[in-house]
């Protein structure tokens, strides 16, 4: 991969600098649910308060579908910024336009700026360079901290990168190392487990593994379509049937990499106190459906897990939200924690459940990026990383 420029290779002291981050999390009865993404922003933004910049931050949140909606408004990422900074930052009703242009003029250095949310503008997801344009004309040079998005080809994230300096912040900079590097060339055995609901997000993701991966281990409702696929009734559980065929050629183009469930958890009901058994591998009774992997699964997947160097984790192993059918996912996540491999962990219930278990530190590195991640797995080019400028 080609080395991108990062925060080191520019001199930000008395600059105008917009960073793009990604401020995209849940919002629970008016406050921030998990933090993760604005805390991995705050090494950057630390960084260049130390340097005196003066510093100018957007991000999107949600889908306002490209025009101003106040549930999608980054007020209160602002004031959980303020709390986790203990400093004030003054907010924009506007990304671009007066406002912006305004309240960039009078940032000094050493102060932050909080711009409004970028898809309150159609041209964002459309990569408008008017937009970018005026993105652009606020600041001095443009770093993008935020890998949940640079998958996504839009004005804050390739556009702007485009017309001035741009370079890559900590958190982008750290993720770009541990996720290209290790996967360009991991150490072995290389071990990746996959869940999740829809083995149609990750045909890429399995057939690009394939050709690196010493096993890759499914889980999650994305294993229904497996079997389904080798012939097993499976009752009422989630499948996709358009997907049947590719997960058949998967199964024999993988041999014995890929290994599927050997117990399932059933229940009668998609239920939190659902009436629930445990099964080997096999015909699903019609009036039940998969909710998690067994025992026996999660005791021989650990074992794969404790042999390997290198392990990659995406997706929960069942329905990871009812605590009686999560402990397959936690059970991943203990075995993912106590590994000696180097360990990556991303897209958010994977983390959600590695954090719930008080088990983050153990973890060589949790990924703040979905799509992105994904993205990396199919061995995809990331374009807002492209865009950014050559070391």
């Amino acid at each position: 991969m080609v080395q991108k420029k990062t925060l080191h290779d520019i001199n930000p002291k008395n600059k105008h600098v917009l960073i793009r981050v990604d401020f995209n999390v849940p919002i629970i009865d008016g406050e921030v649910g998990d933090d993760t993404r604005i805390l991995s922003a705050l090494p950057t933004i630390k960084y260049l308060l130390k340097e005196q910049a003066a510093i100018i931050l957007c991000s999107h949140l949600g889908r306002p579908n490209g025009e101003p909606n106040p549930k999608y408004s980054l007020r209160l990422e602002g004031d959980h910024l303020v709390n986790l900074l203990k400093m004030p930052i003054a907010f924009a009703e506007n990304c671009i336009g007066a406002e912006a242009v305004n309240a960039t003029q009078s940032l000094k250095p050493g102060q932050i700026l909080l711009l409004e949310n970028t898809r309150f503008h159609a041209g964002e997801t459309k990569n408008n360079p008017e937009m970018a344009k005026k993105l652009a004309a606020l600041a001095d040079i443009f770093v993008n901290d935020a890998f949940g998005s640079v998958h996504r080809a839009h004005a804050s994230t390739v556009g702007v990168a485009s017309l001035i300096p741009s370079v890559a912040g900590l958190s982008l900079e750290e993720e770009i190392k541990y996720l290209k590097n290790t996967l360009g060339n991991p150490d072995k055995p290389f071990v990746t487990i996959l869940g999740g609901a829809k083995i149609s997000d990750k045909i890429g993701v399995i057939q690009n593994l394939l050709k690196k991966a010493d096993t890759i281990m499914i889980g999650g409702g994305m294993a229904n379509t497996f079997f389904k696929s080798q012939g097993y009734p499976i009752g009422d559980s989630l499948v996709e049937d358009q997907a049947l065929n590719t997960a058949r050629d998967l199964v024999i183009n993988a041999g014995s990499k890929l290994r599927l469930p050997i117990d399932l958890v059933i229940a009668d009901k998609f239920e939190p106190n659902a009436t629930s058994k445990t099964i080997p591998s096999g015909p699903i009774p019609n009036g039940w459906r998969i909710l998690d992997i067994g025992p026996e699964t999660v005791a021989q997947y650990m074992k794969v897990i404790q042999n390997a160097k290198t392990v990659v984790w995406n997706g929960p192993m069942g329905v990871f939200e009812f605590p009686a059918f999560s402990k397959g996912t936690v059970g991943i996540a203990q075995a993912v924690a106590e590994s000696e491999a180097l360990t990556i962990v991303g897209g958010g219930e994977s983390v959600a459940a590695v954090k719930q278990s008080g088990l983050t530190e153990k973890i060589s590195h949790i990924s703040t990026g979905g799509g992105a991640f994904l993205k990396v797995l199919e061995g995809s080019t990331l374009p807002g990383v492209a865009a950014l400028q050559d070391l």
